[in-house]
C-alpha cells in the first residue's frame, strides 16, 4: 500500500505541472512548492521551532489562537507555518506572528526528510484532520511530539472501515488528539486510539477575540446610515440568485444589503450588479459614489468580511447551496447577528448545534429565503433573540487555545 501511495505521489507531481500550464490555482500550487526549501533554509542554525500545518483558510484560523499563545509565552521559538491549498497561502502569506510561511511540500519520502532536516521542530501541530503519511512516518522516526488539534472525526471515514489499515497506522503516530467532541474521542477508541482529550475547538477562541478589536469601518458606516442591513457572506452563485430576487421583488427601501462573493471575479461581480435592480455600488468604486444612498454594496476585495459582520443585523453564510458546503458561521455568531443558512451544512458541528438551537435557519428555496428575511427585518424582538442564542453559544464553547496550551508546555519546556 504505501508503494502504491508512493508512486501516486509521483504521479500526481507530474500531472500537477502540466495541468499548471493551463490552470492559475494550480500554477500557484505548483510555483509556489519550488520556494520552499529556499524559504525554510534561513532555519539552518535554528533549534527552537515550532511547526504548524493547515490544508488552507478556515484550518489556520483555528490554529492561530495557537499560534499567538506561542508567539507570546515563547518568543525565542521560531514559528514555521505551512499551507497544502492556495487559498490559504496567498491570504496568509505574509502573516506576521509566522517566521516562514511556506507550501508543503507534497507528501514523498525525499521531501519529508528534508524538510524536518531543515524545519527540526521540537513539536508539530497539524490542524483538523490533514495527514500525510510520509511526514508523519518521518515525525515518529525523529521522535518529534506530534499534535492533532481541532480535530473531529466520523464514521464514514477511512480509518473506521475494514480497509483503512494502512492509513490506521499514520493515525496512530499522532502522540495526542485535541479533538473537538466526545463522539470523536470515542470512534477513535474504537480503534485503540485512547491518547485522546475533548477540547472543542479552537475557533471559538479565535472569534470571541475578535471582539476585542477594533471592528469599525468608515465607509460600513456611510452606507448603512442607521438603516437594517443584511450581511451576506462569502456567497456563491446560487446564493446570489436568491438574494438578488428578493432585494429586486421583497426588500423595502430601507433595507440594505451588503453581498461578499466567495470568488472574486470581476465578470461575474459586474453581473452580479447588473442584476440588481436597486441601486448598488463596488467597494472597488465607492469612492466616486455616495454611499448613504445606495442599497447594496458589494464587496469586491477580500479581508473585511469579519469587520463587516459587526455592522449587520443579520446574515446570510453562503454555501449551504452548493455540493461544496456552507462557508463559516462562527463569526457573524460571535457579534449576535441572527444567521440564514442553505441545507448542506450537516458535516459542521457548530453549524449542526446553531440550528438545534434556532439560531440557524436554514432555507432550501426562495419562498422560505424570503419568508425568513421579512421576519428578521419586521420582528425586532425575534431577530434580537434568534441572535443571542449564537452569541451565547460562542462564549459557552470558548477555552480549547487552554487545554492544548498546557500539552504544549509540557513539550517546549523539556
Amino acid at each position: 500500500m504505501r508503494f502504491l501511495y508512493n508512486s501516486s505521489i509521483a504521479i500526481a507531481s507530474l500531472l500537477l505541472s502540466l495541468i499548471a500550464v493551463f490552470n492559475q490555482k494550480i500554477k500557484l500550487f505548483v510555483d509556489g512548492r519550488k520556494e520552499t526549501f529556499v524559504k525554510l533554509s534561513v532555519l539552518a542554525t535554528e533549534k527552537n521551532t515550532v511547526w504548524v500545518h493547515a490544508a488552507s483558510l478556515g484550518e489556520f484560523e483555528q490554529g492561530r489562537p495557537i499560534i499567538e499563545k506561542i508567539k507570546a509565552q515563547y518568543p525565542q521559538y521560531k514559528i514555521v507555518l505551512t499551507f497544502f491549498s492556495p487559498s490559504g497561502y496567498e491570504i496568509q502569506k505574509e502573516y506576521e506572528l509566522a517566521d516562514v510561511v511556506c507550501y508543503l511540500p507534497l507528501d514523498s519520502k525525499k521531501n519529508a526528510a528534508k524538510f524536518l532536516e531543515l524545519v527540526q521542530p521540537k513539536v508539530a501541530i497539524f490542524i483538523k484532520y490533514e495527514l500525510w503519511p510520509n511526514f508523519l512516518k518521518e515525525l515518529q522516526k525523529r521522535k518529534i511530539s506530534t499534535l492533532l488539534v481541532s480535530g473531529i472525526f466520523r464514521k464514514e471515514q477511512i480509518f473506521f472501515k475494514s480497509y483503512g489499515r494502512w492509513m490506521r497506522k499514520s493515525l496512530a503516530t499522532f502522540d495526542h488528539f485535541f479533538v473537538q467532541d466526545d463522539a470523536s474521542k470515542q470512534l477513535l477508541k474504537t480503534i485503540q486510539l485512547e491518547n485522546v482529550t475533548v477540547s472543542g475547538d479552537t475557533r471559538f477562541d479565535r472569534v470571541s477575540a475578535i471582539l476585542q478589536q477594533d471592528n469599525h469601518l468608515d465607509f460600513v458606516s456611510q452606507f448603512k446610515n442607521n438603516n437594517y442591513t443584511v450581511v451576506a457572506g462569502s456567497t456563491w452563485k446560487e446564493d446570489e440568485a436568491l438574494l438578488v430576487n428578493y432585494i429586486n421583488e421583497v426588500a423595502s427601501d430601507d433595507e440594505k444589503f451588503i453581498i461578499a462573493p466567495h470568488n472574486i471575479n470581476q465578470k461575474e461581480i459586474e453581473a452580479l450588479k447588473k442584476a440588481i435592480a436597486k441601486k448598488t455600488v463596488l467597494f472597488s468604486e465607492m469612492e466616486a459614489e455616495n454611499l448613504s444612498e445606495a442599497q447594496v454594496l458589494i464587496i469586491d476585495t477580500i479581508g473585511l468580511l469579519t469587520k463587516i459582520y459587526a455592522s449587520g443585523d443579520a446574515a446570510y453564510v453562503g454555501g449551504g447551496l452548493t455540493k461544496s458546503g456552507l462557508h463559516n458561521v462562527l463569526e457573524p455568531a460571535t457579534f449576535g447577528l441572527p444567521i440564514v443558512i442553505g441545507p448542506t451544512y450537516k458535516k459542521y458541528k457548530e453549524v449542526v448545534d446553531l440550528v438545534a438551537l434556532k439560531g440557524c435557519k436554514v432555507i432550501a428555496d426562495q419562498v422560505q429565503f424570503s419568508a425568513i428575511f421579512t421576519r428578521l427585518k419586521a420582528d425586532v424582538s425575534y431577530r434580537e433573540k434568534t441572535g443571542q442564542i449564537n452569541k451565547k453559544y460562542i462564549q459557552e464553547n470558548i477555552g480549547a487555545t487552554g487545554v492544548i496550551m498546557k500539552y504544549v508546555h509540557e513539550k517546549l519546556n523539556r
